[in-house]
């Protein structure tokens, strides 16, 4: 596969929400798509922030227009559990470092939220779409600090199989790297 098709694909897989018929009434609402994203993060942030979905294209579709900020985003349905986000500005250029395997912009440290929690695919590889066997790694509700420097992240743990009830670091090794931060 082409390297500038493969973050197309990845986005298809992990965060796009399926494109049934116009006539599948499984296929959510707006409105049901916006609850989804304003739940991953607190209600005073959700409220104002712009709501997005993902096409099966790549492309995101705005779904509303906020005045805060933050950028959420639905549940992936890919993923075996819910799993929306919600990100400031600086954390979405982080994303979009990502998605397009691009360096993340330096000195730009961003917050994700995730309080309905998520599921991954490997805590090592930034590109896996499913897990090696049947283990996803779940982590219940949680913020997540990307583009800090490196050296802030060795105060904590990097394992391949982290404990999710403690902070740790996903993607040490890559320049994708973020500090996951449990909150309950």
């Amino acid at each position: 596969m082409p390297a500038s098709i493969a973050p197309l694909v990845l986005v298809a897989t992990l965060f796009v929400l399926p494109m049934a018929q116009a006539d599948n009434p499984k296929q959510p609402s707006d409105a049901q798509l916006i609850a989804s994203a304003m739940r991953a993060a607190p209600a005073g942030v959700g409220r104002h922030a712009t709501i997005m979905a993902m096409q099966p294209d790549g492309s995101m579709r705005t779904l509303r227009q906020g005045s805060n900020g933050f950028t959420c985003i639905p549940d992936a349905p890919a993923t075996p559990g819910p799993d929306p986000m919600c990100a400031d500005k600086a954390a979405m250029g982080w994303v979009q470092a990502w998605l397009t395997h691009a360096a993340p912009p330096a000195g730009k440290v961003g917050l994700m939220y995730m309080l309905e929690g998520g599921t991954d695919a490997s805590n090592t590889d930034p590109y896996a779409s499913k897990p090696q066997g049947n283990h996803w790694i779940k982590t219940g509700p949680h913020v997540m600090v990307v583009g800090a420097d490196p050296a802030f992240y060795d105060q904590y743990p990097k394992a391949a199989d982290p404990r999710t009830d403690a902070p740790y670091v996903m993607w040490a090794d890559t320049p994708y790297r973020h500090l996951m931060a449990p909150i309950r």
